[in-house]
């Protein structure tokens, strides 16, 4: 008798492990993508340089891992663990984090998702569908280098689709913990007692679209305090971006551009710019891609603005795997120094131009 209870247990347990493994689900994803850059100009003498790059190609690199489990009357919980990958040398990115990109857990319904964790906030979603480049080597992120590196540490999230409409917003409680240098890292981490704007940062976003066309709008504000880089050494300093963008469909061909106004209060003082942009990708073939884009920033009150120009191509290889080629020039007037390249360098007020080719492939 006591064999037979032990034999049902047993049954039962494995059962309900079964059930659980069939409602809980987790993948491994990824993508690989690295390739050469030639840029001229890459410093006052006007020299020139061939190299690998570490950031980006057409897509940065990652590894992640995503998981769901069905909790039943249409409610889910979810998580996101993703690495940042520099093909170059084999290094993490994003601050030397080991999940930088994302490392999060949220629940999801029909109301929408909530989402607690390091995540990509609002101004890194607007301009998703309107950027036709997005975080390619060279881009507007090379202009503007957090449009592509807008995640938030410490935060709480939330996004909902109603119909044509997506309401989105983050808090965090501390911006950004590592303060390893770089685009992805500013050494900001918050949660400091008897301050509650320490690091603090606000994103919101408001928008509509369908197959034809859409539009979206975004907010930003992130607080420093004492450490921080990018000047924001207290946390009355502040930096804001408000952003409009738009895209529409022209047959097969889509037409995407927006504004970034930003406004910057640094212990080194004020500082207002509007960085324009205007794009275009077409599917020349099934396996032929072409993309072009313009880009403007007007900094206020100084002589340093800039001008980009970048046409690519990409060659799909199958579903997950293609070749491309890009080349670009970028113009800095008076004391700007952007380099074309994302991550790159380029002497003050010098152009600089440049060409690079390379492979990826999405697993």
């Amino acid at each position: 008798m006591k064999q037979a209870i032990r034999n049902a247990l047993a049954l039962a347990a494995g059962l309900s492990a079964s059930a659980a493994m069939a409602q809980s689900s987790v993948t491994v994803y990824g993508l690989v993508d690295t390739g050469l850059v030639y840029t001229t100009n890459i410093n006052a003498a006007g020299d020139s340089i061939t190299k690998m790059p570490s950031l980006t190609g057409s897509v940065p690199s990652r590894i992640g891992f995503r998981g769901t489990e069905d909790l039943g009357n249409g409610l889910q919980v979810f998580f996101t663990l993703e690495n940042g990958l520099s093909l170059d040398t084999g290094t993490t990115g994003q601050g030397a984090r080991l999940f930088g990109r994302q490392a999060n857990v949220g629940l999801k319904g029909a109301w929408g998702t909530l989402t607690l964790g390091r995540q990509i906030n609002m101004t890194f979603m607007s301009g998703f569908k309107s950027d036709v480049l997005g975080p390619n080597l060279f881009a507007i992120g090379s202009i503007d280098p957090y449009l592509p590196n807008a995640r938030s540490d410490n935060a709480i999230g939330y996004l909902g689709n109603f119909s044509d409409f997506t309401v989105g917003a983050t808090y965090s409680l501390g911006r950004d913990a590592s303060a390893a240098g770089g685009p992805g890292a500013t050494g900001c981490p918050g949660e400091v007692a008897g301050n509650s704007k320490a690091c603090r940062q606000v994103t919101g976003l408001l928008g509509y679209d369908n197959k034809r066309f859409g539009v979206t709008a975004s907010y930003d504000i992130l607080y420093g305090n004492t450490g921080a880089a990018g000047g924001l050494t207290s946390s009355n300093n502040s930096d804001r971006r408000t952003t409009l963008n738009a895209y529409a469909m022209l047959g097969t061909a889509k037409l995407g551009g927006g504004v970034i106004d930003r406004k910057t209060n640094a212990v080194t003082g004020k500082t207002e710019s509007d960085l324009y942009y205007l794009g275009v990708s077409f599917p020349a073939s099934p396996l032929v891609t072409l993309d072009g884009q313009v880009a403007y920033r007007d900094t206020k009150g100084v002589n340093a603005d800039v001008t980009m120009l970048v046409a690519r191509a990409t060659y799909h290889l199958s579903k997950r795997t293609a070749a491309y080629a890009a080349i670009g020039r970028m113009d800095n007037d008076g004391t700007s120094a952007v380099a074309l390249d994302a991550g790159g360098t380029v002497g003050v007020g010098k152009a600089q131009n440049g060409l690079m080719a390379g492979l990826r492939h999405a697993f």
